[in-house]
């Protein structure tokens, strides 16, 4: 009976610090009277729970609140420097790993690329791990005091660290334990849509939304469905780049035909492109490069120009399928191609879009480009610890 009691007065207490710290870490600074207001808790109790806060170094104090009468009350704000931690973007053309403290600014990156061989396991988890060591080395941080190490993978992560990532050639791989025992921090895997769709609900465009739609546009294609909330974020991940959109239509990497992905994903528009009359050699050298130079040569009417129409159209019907089914009152493009596409497609995809969706829904869903940058999926795969951290109330 007392273990239970001690077990519930646990609980409850996390629960408490779990509360107002989240609600800090979402929505910035506040006073101990809006955190009473907004979480439901005493008074008492609030001041307790930020007692402790404080005394942990997760909160500090950050100024006063003008008032209209009596002593101004003190405003208080998650730390930053409390902790650091790396987000590490497995891409299908790149590996890029960031340090960031746990607000998440970013402190230090580094970007291998990958070539053919590099979708090694092996290969690529010594790439990974060689990043780590020259972030932290770069912003004079022990690696052995990280608050965890998130790792975003384009593919399904199972229990154990068991990675399928088709697009990668990998089925059942443990890359967890290829990167676990050679850390000195706790190892967090997740899908990249995933940790992109609550990093744009944290830090991106999503903030404020109540069910987003987060879209991954790379070489692969994915999405996560973004519910926010004042307790946190939950996503889960969809296999929408696999979804058909024209029958009997283009071949795709997973083995069968018309998926959104043959259409949308950077390969296959180029790809396309290149089979147009009209198209010429693109400069550039890797993929990213490529689509740079196409988009350049769209700006002008030509093959170029309709390459990227059609990947725009083909993007709007995906997103109107996903408006019908689910109802988002945001769509949210991110990752890099969306950011080097993205100011171009946009108006096309939501032409095709209201074309497709339903009357009802179409009014009451926006649809916009991710806020976070080149590092999306990176920042994306650093909440994972974060996120650990809050549900514990920071203990």
């Amino acid at each position: 009976m007392k273990r239970d009691v001690g077990r519930t007065t646990r609980d409850l207490r996390r629960h408490n610090r779990t509360s107002v710290l989240t609600r800090l870490y979402l929505n910035g600074p506040a006073s101990r009277f809006d955190l009473a207001r907004v979480t439901g808790l005493s008074a008492a109790t609030v001041s307790n729970v930020v007692t402790d806060l404080l005394g942990d170094g997760l909160v500090a104090e950050a100024g006063l609140l003008d008032s209209d009468g009596g002593r101004p009350a003190a405003l208080l704000a998650v730390e930053p420097g409390y902790a650091q931690v790396v987000g590490v973007d497995i891409g299908e053309t790149h590996v890029e790993v960031g340090l960031f403290d746990w607000t998440l600014d970013t402190l230090a990156t580094a970007t291998h690329p990958m070539d053919g061989g590099r979708s090694d396991p092996v290969l690529l988890a010594a790439s990974v791990l060689a990043g780590i060591a020259e972030v932290t080395a770069e912003a004079g941080v022990d690696p052995a005091g990280l608050l965890g190490v998130g790792v975003g993978v384009p593919g399904a992560v199972l229990p154990g660290g068991l990675v399928h990532a088709p697009t990668l050639g990998w089925s059942g791989v443990p890359f967890g334990d290829l990167l676990g025992p050679h850390l000195a921090a706790p190892l967090h895997l997740d899908n990249c849509a995933r940790t992109l769709g609550q990093a744009e609900m944290w830090r991106g465009a999503g903030r404020g939304a109540e069910r987003a739609i987060v879209a991954l546009l790379a070489v692969g294609v994915g999405a996560a469905v973004a519910t926010g909330s004042p307790g946190g974020v939950t996503s889960v991940t969809s296999e929408w780049g696999h979804t058909v959109v024209e029958k009997d239509g283009a071949a795709c990497r997973c083995g069968s035909r018309g998926c959104l992905e043959a259409y949308v994903g950077a390969e296959a528009i180029l790809a396309y492109y290149e089979q147009r009359p009209g198209a010429v050699e693109l400069g550039g050298g890797d993929t990213e490069g490529r689509l740079a130079a196409l988009i350049a040569a769209a700006r002008t009417p030509g093959a170029a120009a309709d390459t990227v129409r059609r990947a725009a159209e083909y993007l709007g019907v995906g997103i109107a399928n996903l408006v019908n089914l689910l109802g988002p009152d945001r769509v949210i493009l991110s990752g890099w191609v969306s950011a080097a596409m993205g100011p171009v497609m946009l108006p096309v995809v939501r032409e095709v879009m209201d074309r497709h969706v339903l009357g009802y829904l179409a009014g009451g869903t926006v649809v916009e480009l991710g806020r976070l940058g080149q590092e999306a999926v990176a920042l994306g795969a650093a909440t994972l610890p974060v996120h650990e951290l809050l549900t514990a109330g920071g203990s």
